[in-house]
């Protein structure tokens, strides 16, 4: 009896040996790739799962939740031959743990020089002035270009934003004195049209004002008013709009004088 209580023990304490050496946990955002002897054996988790002990078997975890990552600064030429260094930002997730790890040694290493070069290529095609306004619109392209290979490896890029683009220093002086230009020429346009409309608006007045000789003589009354107002010393003389007809009248009566 007691030999077979030994046993019994010894019995027990394999088995519990070979559930511990066994029995794996995975998390709800974590998936693990097993593999048998080498060889692809299927994706398991979350929670509890199996491996035969002693090497027969062994899992590789995948992080499965979704990263960030800021792309190193590159350098690249625009098309019109502006040299400009950019920095990015990329969002993405594995969605095909097994192709993560058995079509691509290094995921991250992969997408990370993959985002470089797509960002290059893409910079080169655009104009400086399409680069530092159309940020979002590059960004798209470089994304839309990733994803066509990504998924190769089991990675979905689901954004990528430029986050910053640097110029040289003579480059940003060109650009604002650029700008500056161009709101002083909106400022003078602006003007002109001010002064535009004000003087189509003194000319229907004055054109009026012709129609009506009485309008003319209010206007007068009005201009008193307002110069009494101001409490000052001017001395205003007044004459009669007869005599201002009269004198354009004569103007135009008296023949010009021949040049000698």
């Amino acid at each position: 009896m007691p030999s077979l209580s030994i046993f019994s023990l010894i019995a027990l304490g394999l088995i519990v040996s070979f559930l511990l050496t066994t029995i794996r946990v995975a998390d709800q955002y974590k998936r693990a790739v097993v593999l048998r002897f080498g060889r692809f054996a299927g994706v398991r988790g979350p929670g509890l799962y199996f491996l035969l002990p002693w090497g027969i078997e062994r899992a590789i975890p995948v992080d499965i939740r979704t990263t960030t990552w800021s792309l190193p600064q590159q350098e690249a030429i625009t098309r019109d031959n502006v040299p400009v260094k950019i920095t990015a930002v990329l969002w993405n997730q594995i969605v095909d743990p097994a192709k993560s790890v058995l079509d691509v040694e290094n995921v991250e290493a992969a997408i990370r020089q993959l985002a470089a070069t797509t960002m290059r290529s893409v910079v080169g095609l655009h104009e400086l002035d399409e680069v530092l306004s159309g940020g979002g619109q590059i960004a798209a392209i470089i994304a839309q270009k990733i994803e066509e290979i990504a998924p190769r490896w089991g990675v979905e890029v689901s954004k990528v934003e430029i986050a910053n683009v640097e110029i040289p220093e003579n480059m940003q002086r060109a650009i604002a004195q650029k700008a500056e230009a161009t709101r002083e020429q909106a400022a003078r346009l602006i003007k002109a049209d001010a002064e535009f409309l004000a003087a189509k608006k003194l000319t229907d007045a004055a054109r009026l004002i012709a129609q009506t000789p009485e309008a003319l003589e209010l206007r007068r009354m009005q201009m008193l008013t307002e110069i009494g107002a101001e409490q000052n010393t001017m001395t205003v003389i007044m004459m009669p709009s007869e005599f201002v007809q009269a004198a354009a009248v004569f103007a135009r009566s008296v023949p010009p004088k021949p040049v000698e």
